[in-house]
């Protein structure tokens, strides 16, 4: 095994029993047909409520290639996600959702795109499962972050992709309570480069990524790579304050100079006065939620408990500071 380049694979988890069992078989069976690779297989509970982490129990008990990590409480995808980037142990590390709407198959090129000297290598939506209204929502939203932050963050890019033990170690460091993993990743620089492919539908259990959710995750990635809601809130604030004051010095230099009687603007006022209430509320709304992320992060409470994990002690065969990353990615 000295000889083999040891990958990791991490799959986060979430109440996916009727999922857990065919992503082991299939990512395993993948494995066992590539002789210049071992498998790390890391699994990350996100304190499933239901045959979830029993199933996961009893493949790592006859599979010591398995790891489970189970966490004390539902974390979020995000922070589950990165624990498991963190608990990787191999020269690289691919991350694919349990319900395999990323088709394993896959998971060669992304090996042999590595080896070509690329340290991130991540998949390019080419069409998705979703119906046209949800679909072209995902679309607007990542060409609007990309075009919002000051990161060059790729377009229609989802949680599907490769990272080398130099980025792994990075994501080692990093200690957030709001992570956004897709963003993050992509802010590191490095060699990185895509590749197009359809996401299938979900062939088992049900998605645990509701509405509410996916217009959570779009606010951490954009509160956690732009300021420019921030930068919105002042200009709107400057350019209504600019307008107040020429409409006075309009009022007053009518009522003073030109001695114009106005009449009695009770409507007027009031829709003035509501307009500065809902910008305030909307603004003041926008600065709360960038003191929100830094008052989770001051607090300390970023990183998930670990109730449980199983298959911890298999040896590695990454080195810890991913210096010599390029010299794994040769061998075999």
């Amino acid at each position: 095994m000295n000889d083999r380049t040891l990958v990791s694979v991490v799959v986060p988890a979430f109440n996916e029993e009727a999922a857990v069992e065919r992503a082991y078989r299939e990512i395993a069976g993948l494995f066992d047909t590539l002789p210049d690779y071992a498998l790390e297989l890391v699994f990350t509970d996100n304190h499933s409520t239901d045959q979830t982490f029993p199933k996961l129990k009893a493949i790592a008990a006859v599979d010591p290639r398995v790891r489970v990590v189970r966490f004390s409480r539902n974390n979020g995808y995000q922070r589950s996600l990165l624990v498991g980037y963190q608990r990787a142990r191999g020269a690289c590390a691919i991350q694919i959702d349990c319900d395999l709407q990323d088709p394993p198959q896959l998971i060669p090129h992304m090996l042999d795109m590595w080896r070509q000297g690329h340290q991130v290598v991540y998949g390019v939506r080419r069409k998705l499962p979703d119906g046209p209204a949800v679909a072209a929502l995902r679309r607007g939203f990542y060409a609007g972050l990309n075009a919002l932050s000051e990161d060059d963050l790729p377009v229609n890019a989802g949680e599907f992709r490769l990272v080398d033990a130099c980025v792994i170690a990075e994501l080692r460091k990093v200690n957030d309570a709001t992570p956004y993993l897709r963003g993050l990743i992509s802010a590191m620089g490095f060699s990185q480069v895509g590749f197009p492919y359809d996401r299938e539908a979900r062939q088992a259990g049900e998605s645990k990524f509701p509405l509410s959710k996916m217009i959570s995750l779009a606010l951490d990635g954009l509160l956690n790579h732009s300021l420019i809601p921030l930068r919105i809130a002042s200009m709107t604030g400057l350019a209504v304050g600019v307008c107040t004051f020429l409409l006075t010095l309009f009022y007053l230099t009518g009522r003073l100079v030109f001695g114009q009687q106005w009449p009695a603007g009770f409507a007027t006022t009031t829709m003035l006065i509501l307009m500065g209430v809902t910008l305030n509320a909307m603004f003041l709304g926008i600065i709360g939620e960038y003191l929100g992320r830094i008052f989770l992060q001051v607090k300390g409470s970023t990183t998930p408990i670990v109730e449980a994990e199983l298959n911890s002690a298999i040896p590695s065969a990454a080195v810890d500071d991913g210096v010599f990353c390029q010299d794994r990615r040769m061998q075999g």
